[in-house]
């Protein structure tokens, strides 16, 4: 027997822009369900890096003393080594915020707080193993979805279906939405390896000898994110996994012992990276935010903070009117135009990182850092200015809707 659900609002998805809403629009009020698709958070390549933006979220919900209680990690300044040169890039120290640092935390722990803290809105469910797979229409509106869980089939009606199942999502696919490609330029190869006695600290870029790596210092282990030219992964894995531990050691000599570890192919795992965009984020009924709307590239570790930039301005513009029934699609539409813009600065920022800085430096042509970089590494008000950026955005969303 088909299961039948009806709520105000009905979120596919359980990332970071699905359960933020979730919890916003339960906290204003409105009957809201999200459903995740798998039996938990644990997956690959999802982010953790959490910006100041979204510390100054949590403190505007009151959950901010809680949310640092959480083991994680803090950093507060990214840098990187050219050539053996070690530089300064960006300074969050100079943020006046209350939490002027990125706090590292597995994205697991980050969405299973915001879900524990949730039960205490009745209004709130979260239904895991509940994978969408159609949505359900009426004379030409979207009004919710299929999904399919172990216990059978279900449908939500919903007076408002949001789409925050990410890159590869359902809902802007069943929906027609058009999407426009921005041709990322790089894939990424993700492993981790052991510290050592000289491990590197925090988060360091490291460019050398024509290889580019990204390492993520964690409590007993260093997460690595090695650069490649889009599409080269398939003759990268042919040279073997020795001259790939090689090119690794080349970009980060201080990894030249732990790297191998590496024992297989399996140790290894592909990013393959996209850049897209909605053209329109909405259709009668429904609306997509976070990677749904904007995929973005790993650059600036800036993801989950737009995602969930996202869902306050959703919850902003419509929790009040979704709840009291006067929900129209010209509001569902304010949500594109007030976040369209920062997820276009963004993309733009991230595809200028990848033409003059990462391909130049994986073709070898890298001769020296490009100049705004060198600028950056001696100026310290540039630093702040980076650090506004990257870690608050360019359109800082606060919460405003009030608990019911």
């Amino acid at each position: 027997m088909q299961a039948e659900m009806k709520v105000q609002c009905c979120i596919a998805g359980g990332g970071p822009a699905g359960i933020m809403l979730g919890y916003l629009m339960a906290r204003a009020g409105v009957e809201t369900v999200v459903l995740e698709k798998h039996k938990d958070f644990l997956r690959d390549f999802r982010g953790d890096t959490v910006h100041p933006s979204t510390t100054q979220i949590m403190q505007d919900l009151g959950l901010l003393e809680d949310f640092l209680k959480v083991p994680h990690q803090k950093v507060d300044r990214l840098g990187g080594d050219f050539d053996g040169g070690k530089v300064t890039f960006v300074d969050f120290s100079q943020l006046e915020t209350p939490c002027p640092y990125i706090v590292f935390m597995p994205q697991w722990d980050f969405l299973n707080f915001i879900v524990e803290k949730g039960k205490l809105f009745s209004r709130l469910k979260i239904v895991m193993e509940a994978n969408v797979t159609a949505l359900l229409r009426e004379n030409g509106r979207v009004v919710g979805v299929h999904a399919e869980t172990p216990q059978g089939s279900m449908e939500v009606r919903a007076a408002l279906t949001v789409g925050a199942d990410g890159r590869s999502s359902t809902v802007r696919a069943a929906a027609g939405l058009a999407v426009e490609d921005e041709h990322a330029a790089i894939d990424v190869f993700w492993f981790r390896v052991e510290k050592s006695a000289d491990a590197l600290e925090g988060v360091g870029m490291h460019s050398n000898g024509g290889k580019f790596l990204i390492t993520i210092e964690r409590q007993d282990y260093l997460q690595c994110a090695y650069v490649v030219e889009k599409g080269q992964a398939g003759a990268i894995r042919v040279r073997g996994l020795d001259a790939f531990r090689h090119d690794v050691a080349t970009a980060a000599p201080e990894l030249r012992a732990s790297v191998n570890a590496l024992a297989t192919w399996d140790d290894v795992k592909l990013l393959t990276v996209s850049v897209e965009r909605l053209l329109k984020w909405s259709a009668p009924g429904m609306l997509c935010i976070g990677d749904a709307a904007h995929t973005m590239s790993p650059v600036g570790g800036v993801g989950i903070n737009l995602a969930v930039q996202d869902a306050v301005a959703t919850a902003n513009l419509l929790a009040v009117p979704l709840r009291e029934g006067r929900l129209t699609d010209e509001m569902v539409d304010e949500v594109q135009e007030r976040r369209l813009w920062p997820a276009k600065v963004v993309q733009t920022f991230q595809g200028a990182v990848q033409k003059n800085l990462l391909k130049p430096a994986l073709a070898g042509k890298l001769s020296k850092m490009p100049l705004m970089l060198r600028l950056a590494s001696h100026s310290h008000w540039i630093q702040g200015k980076a650090a506004q950026f990257v870690g608050l955005g360019v359109r800082q969303e606060r919460v405003e809707s009030k608990p019911f």
